[in-house]
């Protein structure tokens, strides 16, 4: 049987079919799994240990022999350290092939077998009886079975089946119990997220978001962020942190839809916007081994919040903001299905825990078309300045424009600011539908003809006769993973070559390709040999993804939202490659060779990369760094678009006298709209 995978293919603009071979799971699941920063994450590692120590002791306690069921064991670590607890015996259920193969040569590798029976298979699989996985129902539950939502892993479900059909009653589990926390806050910038704001033009034009887009309660899907990168000096708390539900994992656990709320009092008046939301699990069922997720502006001293990327929090958007006054008492409620949660809120006392509020769900497809940070960098103040100063630069009174982007505004700021004619190729059936009611809703829908069609497909009679002086762009398209994926923009200029005049305007007229030596704060952990963990080798599970890596990902960036994960520029910026749009697409591949020297001491994990778009020769928008990097290297990274991270195969130790570099190998090839690269230290 056939296998295929979607990739980004930069040349065409979408995703393509590619067909692989059979272990195809195994490679891209394994490359890019989160079990490297899992296993670096110390304080969870021995917070389950003290649990399970602890839990295994109250069993023996009773007389009883220690049989440990541990689902979704991953590498087999909790498996093990039951056994080195004390537990008699240990059924490790893993469904994925590949894991559980790592599983079996680990616990064999650190002396375990005899104890440990590696089961592959999902837990609603596993049978119990002479003939079945298990000879017996386990006395002790080990799980680590929770994403940033808590439940968006099927946790619930995989419990009820458990305690129903593979649990003794009156069974332990580590965790024991789970705790939903929430804070009702105001936050334009996290607001900018989920709603259109108006834009305001010249001449006292503003251009609005439909009535459909502000009456329309989202996108139901949860917001997961590193919450300890947004200053609480962004938003305000108007409640305090509440205790939503909790969940006993020892007991019968349902996997049926339920609400919970809190009622208190408004701590502040402002506008209801968001929720910010975390849990902690107690490992032990007095609660003295906590591990939490709560961000790092919670502890007294930040720097004694542990980092995670495998967890994180949670950030939801109420379905319309109300506004609330200080001394008010409000109702913050929360319902879950199986796998997701979402909040309401209401100014009514009456309504009472359990009644089951309908989820949000998008009705202007707005929240289909647009995800949070593209909602953002539509609100982006800065950024729609600069647009529309570069349009009035460009624009004259005759100018006939053609737009290329994925559901963008420029267009119709481009008529807003005083073009004669204005065309934008939107292919998306959904796009075009959002984009035609923020044109009827602004009474602009005779000035800006929407082409649903390829650039290659487009005539001369679909430009009305016209030929288009000025090719615009942001350049943005909703299949871009990578910053140099925005370079589709110059496909659909070459292709659209016949259509311009002899000299017309193209905005962005380039783009530049910029790079950074950095040192990672903490996102180095993702691709950091795991070795020993704990105390067990665990060395099989870094050949796994080493050989991942050597298959797919290996000469290739990973694409990260850089304001998430600080880290330090020990380089100054590097342009790499410039790109002249001004031009048509060249068919020879474009070649940069170089290094970059280490400026400042520091350990280089790896090297940034972003793109500059040169909107005007003298308006330039950055979608990597913001300002210039400071003294001692700290950055301000764009929070709209991902930057590119290549991890170097080794760290290196800077001393930051200049005389060690990064070296850069890169090749553009215009046949796959890709990058290929290369980086290494240099030193004397």
């Amino acid at each position: 049987m056939k296998t295929f995978y979607g990739r980004a293919d930069p040349s065409m603009g979408g995703i393509d079919c590619e067909e692989e071979d059979e272990e195809y799971d195994y490679h891209q699941e394994i490359a890019r799994s989160s079990f490297a920063d899992m296993l670096h994450d110390q304080d969870r590692n021995i917070k389950y240990y003290q649990g399970i120590k602890a839990a295994v002791q109250r069993v023996k306690a009773r007389g009883e022999k220690v049989t440990v069921l541990d689902i979704g064991t991953g590498t087999g670590l909790l498996s093990m350290m039951a056994v080195t607890a004390g537990a008699d015996y240990c059924y490790a259920v893993e469904v994925f092939n590949p894991m559980a193969d790592a599983a079996v040569t680990i616990v064999k590798r650190n002396g375990f077998a005899d104890k440990i029976k590696v089961i592959n298979k999902h837990s609603t699989e596993v049978t119990v009886g002479p003939d079945g996985d298990m000879l017996t129902r386990a006395n002790i539950l080990v799980t680590e079975l929770f994403d940033t939502e808590l439940i968006g892993e099927g946790a619930l479900p995989s419990y009820e089946h458990a305690h129903i059909h593979l649990m003794q009653r009156g069974c332990e589990a580590v965790p024991h119990r789970a705790t939903i926390y929430a804070q009702l806050v105001e936050s334009e910038r996290l607001w900018s997220w989920t709603q259109l704001q108006p834009i305001d033009v010249d001449d006292g034009k503003r251009l609005l978001p439909p009535p459909a887009a502000v009456s329309c309660s989202g996108a139901p899907s949860v917001c997961d962020i590193q919450l300890s990168q947004v200053s609480p000096q962004s938003f305000t708390a108007l409640g305090p942190l509440c205790t939503m539900f909790r969940v006993d994992f020892s007991q019968p656990v349902s996997s049926a839809s339920q609400s919970y709320s809190s009622q208190f009092q408004v701590q502040a008046s402002g506008r209801a916007q968001v929720v910010l939301s975390w849990w902690d699990i107690d490992m032990d069922p007095e609660g003295s081994i906590v591990c939490s997720m709560a961000p790092s502006w919670t502890y007294a001293d930040p720097q004694e919040g542990p980092w995670r990327d495998h967890w994180m929090q949670s950030v939801y958007f109420l379905p319309s903001e109300m506004a609330v006054r200080e001394g008010e008492e409000v109702r913050l409620t929360v319902t879950h299905d199986d796998y997701s949660l979402w909040y309401n809120l209401s100014s009514s006392p009456q309504t009472s825990t359990g009644s089951l509020l309908d989820r949000p769900m998008c009705t202007c497809q707005a929240h289909l078309v647009w995800n949070r940070p593209r909602f953002g960098e539509l609100n982006d103040r800065h950024r729609n300045r600069s647009y529309i100063k570069a349009l009035r630069r460009v624009l004259k009174s005759d100018s006939v424009c053609l737009g290329i982007s994925d559901g963008s505004l420029l267009p119709i700021l481009a008529s807003m600011t005083g073009a004669q004619k204005v065309f934008s190729i939107e292919n998306s059936g959904m796009s075009r539908q959002v984009i035609e009611q923020i044109l009827e809703c602004n009474s602009l829908k005779d000035e800006v003809q929407l082409l649903g069609m390829q650039p290659e497909q487009v005539t001369s009679e679909d430009l009305e006769g016209h030929k288009v002086s000025v090719l615009m762009g942001e350049p943005y398209f909703s299949s871009s993973l990578l910053p140099w994926h925005s370079l589709y923009f110059w496909y659909c200029r070459t292709a659209l070559a016949q259509t311009l005049q002899p000299n017309a305007t193209i905005l962005p007229s380039s783009a530049t390709l910029y790079i950074m030596g950095v040192q990672f704060q903490d996102l180095w952990r993702i691709r950091a040999p795991s070795g020993t963990c704990e105390g067990f080798d665990v060395t099989p599970m870094d050949e796994m993804v080493q050989q991942s890596l050597d298959y797919r990902e290996s000469r290739e960036a990973e694409p990260h939202h850089l304001w998430e994960y600080p880290c330090r520029g020990l380089t100054d910026p590097q342009p790499v490659m410039t790109f002249n749009f001004q031009k048509c697409l060249p068919e020879q591949p474009i070649s940069s060779q170089g290094s970059v020297p280490l400026l400042r001491g520091g350990r280089c994990h790896g090297v940034a990369m972003w793109m500059e778009f040169q909107l005007t020769d003298e308006i330039t928008l950055s979608m990597g760094l913001l300002e210039p990097v400071s003294e001692k290297g700290a950055c301000k990274w764009s929070p709209h678009r991902k930057q590119g991270v290549y991890f170097l195969k080794s760290s290196w130790d800077s001393v930051g006298d200049g005389r060690a570099s990064v070296a850069y190998n890169l090749t553009f090839d215009p046949k796959l709209g890709d990058i290929k690269m290369d980086f290494s230290v240099a030193s004397p």
